[in-house]
């Protein structure tokens, strides 16, 4: 173990300020600086937690000897050549979903870890939420039974969001779905088809080229007789925001509650028909983690309710998932082992959905995924 602590820097005060306070109490992690180009709110963001380093300039930060590695929370156009850079320039990663926009810039994120040994892990929040960890629980405790058949879907009505979001093809940000199936069928999407459906607004189609309402893609999992499907809509779509699973297996089944914050629903085989569904809730598992930051699984760091962040107004706080993600980054860093997700992995997933969106454009076409991204 090592005894200096790892030096983090915070890039993108947004979503990304929610995760200062668990660096600053994480046993073998500090936020030592962060970053953003809007000068005020970073001086803001950096009085309210006592981060003296303060950067403006992404290459600055980059620059700075004393940083180990780089959360980046910037916007998605930014993840893949700011992530390149920080490799570059010798700082571990860990960057918030999706990994880039082009499967080229994920293969060379692929290629810069092997080259220089350094940690990236894509921060995919659905995999340390709670109700995943529960499915993931039952299924290594093999309650499951032989799974059968997982899906997973993420709905949410993206009207109003600014910058690139209007017209975002909806397989462009898929991980939620792609990371949770793939994640619990222990393996790696080989191909994937996809369908569109629907038509957006004429004004939301010119930004991307992209026409659909909802994207659908089926996944086949490498080395295994699963495929998997996942649902992505964005807009013009009526839907309260769901990022859900369901695991079907031949023992037990887990779905996603219809509307939030509403228990799952577990089916049990062979019981009298009424009996087979029961209710239940994914319980929390904070004590997974350092007490210092146990809190997180179910606190962000606004706590008045008319000051939260979106990932609680819109998204139930991310299954308690913050703390869970960066306590795997760190631990990763200071064990020098690969994290869940490591690049290789994170890649697979990010290039499911761009693959899937190209194929959605041409029909339904099956689309391999690169070599570089299989285990």
């Amino acid at each position: 173990m090592s005894e200096r602590k790892i030096n983090i820097a915070v890039v993108g005060l947004g979503f990304g300020a929610e995760f200062i306070p668990i660096w600053q109490k994480h046993p073998h992690t500090t936020c030592a600086a962060i970053c953003q180009r809007n000068e005020e709110n970073l001086n803001k963001v950096g009085d309210e937690w006592g981060v003296a380093k303060r950067y403006t300039r992404y290459e600055e930060l980059l620059a700075d000897p004393e940083i180990d590695a780089v959360h980046i929370n910037s916007p998605i156009p930014n993840h893949g050549q700011q992530s390149i850079a920080a490799l570059k320039a010798g700082k571990h990663v860990a960057c918030t979903v999706p990994m880039a926009t082009t499967v080229e810039e994920c293969l060379e994120i692929i290629r810069l870890t092997e080259e220089t040994g350094l940690t990236y892990m894509m921060m995919e929040t659905v995999v340390y939420a709670r109700e995943y960890l529960y499915m993931k629980h039952l299924r290594d405790a093999g309650e499951l039974g032989k799974i059968q058949y997982i899906q997973a879907s993420h709905q949410q009505d993206m009207d109003g969001w600014p910058d690139y979001w209007p017209g975002l093809p909806p397989m462009h940000y898929a991980t939620h779905c792609v990371g949770p199936v793939l994640g619990l069928a222990g393996g790696d999407a080989e191909y994937v088809s996809c369908f569109g459906s629907g038509t957006i607004r004429e004004e939301l189609i010119g930004h991307y080229g992209s026409p659909f309402a909802v994207e659908t893609a089926h996944v086949k999992v490498k080395d295994s007789d699963l495929s998997v499907r996942v649902i992505r809509s964005l807009f013009d779509t009526a839907r309260q925001y769901r990022e859900s699973i369901d695991v079907y297996g031949s023992a037990k089944s887990v779905e996603w509650p219809l509307v939030e914050h509403q228990p799952l629903i577990l089916h049990t085989a062979k019981k009298p028909e009424p009996e087979i569904p029961s209710e239940v809730t994914a319980p929390d598992f904070a004590e997974r983690l350092p007490e210092s930051i146990r809190r997180y699984t179910t606190k962000g760091i606004y706590d008045s309710d008319d000051n939260q962040h979106l990932s609680f107004t819109q998204g139930a706080g991310h299954g308690g998932s913050h703390p869970h993600l960066a306590h795997e980054f760190a631990m990763a860093v200071v064990e020098k082992r690969q994290p869940f997700p490591n690049a290789r992995q994170s890649a697979n997933w990010t290039c499911t959905g761009i693959l899937a969106h190209e194929s959605a454009m041409e029909g339904g076409v099956i689309k391999h995924l690169p070599q570089e991204t299989l285990g």
